[in-house]
């Protein structure tokens, strides 16, 4: 009897146990939704996993101005109107720049956009053209592009370490040739597209000519890689001192993304002849790449003309495992989805190449460079440092195979550094140390790689020459979502918010059913028209939200002259650039940003790089509120008062560049530039 009330009352208690965890269950579960945790950022909102929501709005934080973290827009660089390497790096770079700018220009608003354009200009109007000499006096083959520019002054080959035996610049063409095309499917002026094909058509030609007939991949010789100069060729070298070139591996993967890319500016320029021959050339390239996959399904680094494989991960020679053609293999699609996940299964298999959960180029350390000792140390620089550049793409690798927590871990490696004001690049001993640790602070443009990756990754947009794909990779964690800042296409807008977790089940646009989706990806058909499209998504057991209206305008940030000058951030401070803009500057400004929104111009670039600057000036003066209240990271005395400069600098830039644009735009054969230049004039 004892036994049996025993066995009835154990019973009750098991019951009572379920019963209660099916009440949590029901609460917590993805769906139930209604006492899940809930954050609201500045950017992101949402449900469910806030730790996630937290840093995807930190790192949209991080490309608009911040009283407490280093932004993006201290990259502005007057002199060319458009985005530097850094304070301490007067040029702009392509392999530097890939990362960061490829994630990001779907999110940038029209200045942000302006700027990488004049930046990436700078490549273009020195393109390599048979006669014109670079800063070393080389002389590059029509179609190259280099490794570095600004105005009057370009380097062709790879400028540090034995530039005497570099080859030329086909990894900083290849990629060129991503980031250009990409910024013209976003920003869709038929004019622009139809002035640089040609241009683009040559950067293809000069890569083809070191194609194989036969095998289909690409014969490169020293440095002719992205994070040059670690590569040279087979290793072996020859009696004139120069090294045998190899089959580089990159070069196949990324001139496939670039001509992808091609292919579509030619079907909007209704080039039939050419969609056909650039889609052959991907066809004997794509075939070709059978000679450059291990077994596993990953690639190699290179092979040598003996067929000797370089990055085949274990062997005894040449045995590293090469980051570069795998993540961006997976960033661009050039891997499907399942050597995707093989790929992913490889590198998680060598804690080696994220050792402090940031990518590394390589590992163990390459054997086959013509460099050993000092900066080609392992661990220290293009052998084994760590580039947010690559970071970028691996972001991108992460979400497609949906290893959230690893896209998580590596932005917010990067995120530390930002309020501390260590931004550098590369970041040494394996991606623990900064560069330049003796400067006060470090602010270097690759390193918003990995806030840009971080943010892309959740929607992975896809521009084509008639729409846009977006295949959501939302964390399952995350039940509801909310994105409170556009993506661009052409001159729309376009506003995202999901509900559930996994595969996509219905999509809103605009309120209205959209029907053209599977699973995984959604095809949209934006018009060419200015205008806001809202895409709301519904994933797993839910449906898409019919709650989520289109977003009023975001407020205007205004100066307001009753406050504190900005110089009080730090008394004494003199530009060495310009002149900081005074309260009648920022007024005017003012009456300029309203006088735009009347004329209808509130989507301009002029208004964009204004409305930067009355971002600026607002957060220097939250930066003074937070620091009379002790609120700011403590810094060394000298690193406080860089910091402080940095923020006046890039004010004062963003002032005297906004009215250079303008003064120069008096002349615009462009109706509206004119019609603006003149508004400002008149102020």
């Amino acid at each position: 009897m004892i036994f049996e009330i025993s066995k009835y009352i154990s019973t009750m208690i098991r019951t009572i146990q379920n019963l209660f965890l099916g009440l949590i269950l029901l609460f917590l579960l993805p769906g139930t939704g209604k006492s899940q945790p809930h954050f609201t950022g500045s950017y992101f909102s949402g449900k469910g996993d806030t730790t996630y929501l937290h840093l995807l709005d930190q790192a949209y934080r991080m490309t608009r101005p911040d009283p407490v973290l280093e932004n993006l827009s201290m990259l502005y660089h007057p002199d060319w109107n458009g985005f530097v390497e850094g304070p301490t790096w007067d040029a702009w770079w392509i392999q530097n720049s890939f990362g960061t700018t490829y994630t990001l220009l779907p999110l940038m608003d029209p200045a942000y956009r302006k700027f990488v354009e004049n930046s990436q200009e700078l490549w273009f109007n020195q393109i390599g053209n048979g006669v014109r000499k670079d800063a070393n006096g080389y002389v590059a083959p029509v179609g190259s592009l280099c490794d570095c520019a600004r105005p009057g002054w370009v380097i062709f080959k790879q400028g540090d370490g034995r530039h005497k035996i570099h080859d030329w610049a086909f990894g900083f063409t290849a990629a060129g040739i991503i980031l250009q095309s990409e910024l013209l499917l976003i920003k869709r002026d038929k004019a622009a597209i139809n002035r640089y094909l040609p241009l683009l058509e040559q950067c293809v030609d000069f890569i083809d000519n070191r194609r194989d007939s036969v095998k289909n991949i690409f014969l490169v010789g020293t440095a002719g890689n992205l994070l040059a100069p670690s590569y040279a060729g087979s290793g072996r070298q020859l009696p004139d001192g120069t090294f045998e070139p190899a089959y580089l591996a990159e070069i196949s993967i990324n001139y496939l993304a670039g001509l992808y890319k091609i292919i579509e500016l030619e079907k909007m320029s209704q080039r039939p002849q050419m969609v056909k021959k650039y889609q052959d050339s991907m066809a004997k390239v794509t075939a070709g790449l059978k000679w450059l996959t291990t077994p596993e399904g990953y690639f190699v680094r290179s092979r040598a003309l003996d067929g000797t494989l370089h990055g085949q991960f274990g062997n005894d020679r040449f045995g590293y495992f090469e980051a570069t053609p795998n993540h961006d293999a997976m960033a661009f699609r050039i891997a499907d989805d399942s050597q995707a996940q093989k790929i992913y299964a490889k590198i998680s298999s060598i804690p080696g190449l994220r050792p402090y959960k940031l990518i590394i180029p390589n590992f163990p350390g390459y054997d086959d460079m013509y460099e050993t000792k000092g900066l080609f140390t392992f661990g220290k620089w293009i052998n084994g440092g760590h580039w947010t550049t690559c970071e970028a793409r691996m972001q991108l690798g992460y979400y497609r195979v949906g290893a959230y927590s690893d896209a998580a871990d590596g932005f917010s490696q990067i995120l530390k550094l930002a309020p501390v004001f260590r931004l550098d690049n590369n970041l040494t001993n394996f991606g623990s140390e900064p560069y330049q640790p003796k400067l006060p602070i470090n602010c270097v443009y690759d390193s918003w790689g990995a806030p840009g990756g971080f943010l892309r990754g959740l929607f992975e947009y896809e521009y084509l020459a008639d729409g846009l794909t977006v295949y959501p990779h939302i964390p399952d964690k995350i039940t509801s979502m909310v994105q409170t800042f556009p993506i661009y296409f052409g001159e729309k807008r376009i506003y995202f918010q999901t509900c559930g977790s996994g595969p996509v089940r219905s999509v809103l646009v605009n309120g209205k059913d959209w029907s053209d989706f599977d699973a995984k990806s959604i095809r949209l058909k934006p018009d060419p028209t200015p205008g806001v499209m809202v895409v709301s998504i519904g994933l797993g057991n839910e449906k898409a939200s019919e709650d989520f209206k289109i977003p009023a305008q975001p407020k205007m940030a205004m100066f307001d002259a009753s406050y504190r000058d900005v110089s009080d951030l730090l008394p004494g401070y003199k530009s060495k650039s310009g002149i900081l803009p005074d309260r009648e500057m920022l007024k005017k400004l003012n009456v300029f940003v309203s006088q735009l929104t009347k004329e209808g111009f509130r989507e301009s670039y002029e208004m964009a790089h204004a409305r930067l600057i009355l971002e600026s000036v607002q957060v220097i003066q939250q930066r003074i509120i937070l620091k009379n209240k002790s609120k700011l990271v403590n810094l060394p005395e000298a690193s406080q008062t860089a910091a402080d400069q940095l923020y006046l600098d890039t004010l004062t830039k963003l002032y005297f560049g906004l009215n250079e644009a303008l003064e120069r735009n008096l002349a615009s054969k462009d109706q509206q530039e004119k019609q603006i230049a003149t508004l400002w004039k008149k102020m």
